[in-house]
Parts: structure tokens; sequence; C-alpha cells
């Protein structure tokens, strides 16, 4: 059903320019790419809000290039994957790597263990290389298909096997040592 509508709203888009049916597209997805860009950039909101709001925008300029190969969100998601990439090359090149939390962050921290937990699972993904990352939250927290995961990072699905692997291995390891036991 999601998928016809997007495709109705596509159509609008191409053929009328309607920034409406836009809107209702970005309104339609919005969350999913928010969410993805969040456990990308290891829970940075505001980073992750401002990378979405280019994915939004550099899929606006695109979308004719829309082919319906895959879904509409895996296309987005793809965008945003590429934001994402170019920002932390600009970042790197800008020596910008550390970025202490926010204060209002830690003080939530201390009055909720589920924040904790998962501040604690956004620092773990933190270790992991950009590729291992971006799979694993693909994976595991978006519930994505091998086969979207590939069209997404545009990598062979072999090697989107491999970071899985390597990158579930890490995150174990990485939980273990920080005083999580049993299955991780």
């Amino acid at each position: 059903m999601q998928r016809l509508t997007d495709i109705a709203f596509i159509a609008q888009v191409l053929t009328t320019g309607s920034e409406r049916a836009f809107a209702q597209l970005v309104h339609g997805h919005q969350e999913a790419v928010r969410r993805f860009l969040r456990r990308l950039t290891a829970g940075d909101e505001m980073r992750a809000d401002d990378l979405a709001q280019e994915t939004f925008i550099r899929a606006w300029q695109a979308i004719g290039s829309f082919r319906q190969l895959s879904g509409f969100e895996t296309w987005l998601l793809r965008i945003a994957y590429r934001v994402f990439l170019d920002d932390e090359r600009k970042r790197k090149k800008e020596q910008l790597l550390q970025t202490p939390l926010p204060d209002h962050l830690e003080e939530r921290e201390q009055e909720s263990s589920s924040f904790a937990m998962r501040h604690d699972l956004d620092l773990a993904l933190a270790t992991l290389s950009e590729a291992e990352r971006t799979c694993i939250v693909l994976q595991c927290m978006e519930g994505r298909s091998m086969k979207d995961i590939a069209a997404i990072t545009a990598m062979p699905e072999n090697t989107v096997k491999s970071h899985l692997l390597r990158g579930k291995k890490n995150l174990a390891n990485y939980l273990k040592r920080n005083g999580y036991y049993g299955n991780v």
C-alpha cells in the first residue's frame, strides 16, 4: 500500500512539480531517514536532523532519477548514506571527529537506565568502522534485507555479510568489555 502511495506522489512531483506531494513523501519517510542517520551519527540528533534535511533536498533535486528498482525508502536511505559519507569526509578534513555529549544528554543518562543502555549502544556503534556500523544499523535496527543493504551501500551482498559478521563480533566484544554479559 505504501509503495503505491509513494508512486502516486512521485508521479505528481514529476508531472506537476507538486511540492505538496513531495511533502507527503517526506512526511511518510522522514522518521526512517532520521532514525537511520541518528544511528550512523552515534545519537547526535542535531547532526542527524541536518543530514536528513540535506537528504530530502537531494531527493527533491534527483527525484527524476528514481527508477523504482527498489522501494522509495530504500532509495532515500541510499541518498542519506551518501550524505552521511560526504559529511564524514568533511568532518575528517576539519579534524572535528570528537564531539562531547551535550550536557542535557548527560543529565538524562543519569535519570534513565534505558537511555544509558541506548547511549552505551551508540558508543559501541561509534567504535565500528563506517561500513560495519552502517550494515549493523540497517539490518538490526532498521530491519533491512541483505539485498536492501547492498542497494543502499552499493556493496556486494557478500561484502555486506562480511561487514555484518565482523561488526557484530566487534560490537559484542566492546559490550562485554564494558559490563554487558550474556548473548550480546
